[in-house]
């Protein structure tokens, strides 16, 4: 039988899940940017910059809500930190976007599509488990996979800073290394995510 919290609509699981499809919407505008001269960027940074501002208006929309539902499908503190985790890590995506364009970085190690594809990963995971919140006994194969990206997001950028350090003049390691540490943030985000998650399984098992 499925653990099942409430059995109402659960409208702020569905705004949940899509905070988390902007991120991964983020990622694949993020990668673009990467992939462009620095000429383009200021198109698709603006691309980015409306990812925000749809995350911020998603955020606030599951505030009203929360605030206006009898029933939620979790309690609210939970919701809550699960979509501030999802505005914050959008808001650092946005900030990288905006960092490759003021830096005019048209080339970035292949770590940087590393730490992308392992965020790009992880929010798609977070799409679906944001809508199964309701059913909460087959979210732990989740749990550990959110949990495994993280450590291997952590590796890279281990990895990714020494090799800066190794093949780089400060100017361009400093600025380099301001993206590396947005990205693995962003990663740490969706770990945070992931972790809440978690908590909910054990208060509600």
């Amino acid at each position: 039988m499925k653990l099942r919290l409430f059995p109402q609509e659960p409208a702020g699981l569905t705004l949940l899940s899509q905070l988390a499809q902007q991120i991964v919407l983020a990622s694949a505008t993020l990668a673009e940017i990467l992939g462009v001269p620095a000429a383009e960027h200021g198109k698709l940074v603006e691309d980015m910059h409306n990812h925000e501002a749809k995350s911020t208006e998603l955020h606030f929309a599951l505030l009203t809500h929360m605030r206006t539902s009898f029933v939620n499908p979790l309690p609210r503190e939970d919701m809550y930190a699960l979509s501030r985790y999802l505005n914050e890590a959008m808001e650092k995506m946005d900030a990288a976007a905006e960092l490759v364009a003021l830096y005019k970085l048209e080339r970035l190690p292949k770590r940087a599509a590393d730490q992308l594809e392992i965020i790009s990963r992880q929010a798609e995971l977070t799409v679906d488990a944001m809508r199964r919140l309701n059913n909460l006994d087959d979210l732990e194969d989740y749990w550990i996979e959110i949990l495994r990206l993280a450590q291997r997001a952590e590796r890279t950028h281990r990895v990714w800073v020494a090799d800066m350090i190794a093949d780089m003049k400060w100017a361009q390691y400093s600025r380099n290394r301001d993206i590396a540490n947005q990205l693995v943030e962003v990663t740490k985000d969706m770990r945070r995510i992931a972790t809440q998650v978690g908590s909910i399984i054990v208060k509600e098992s």
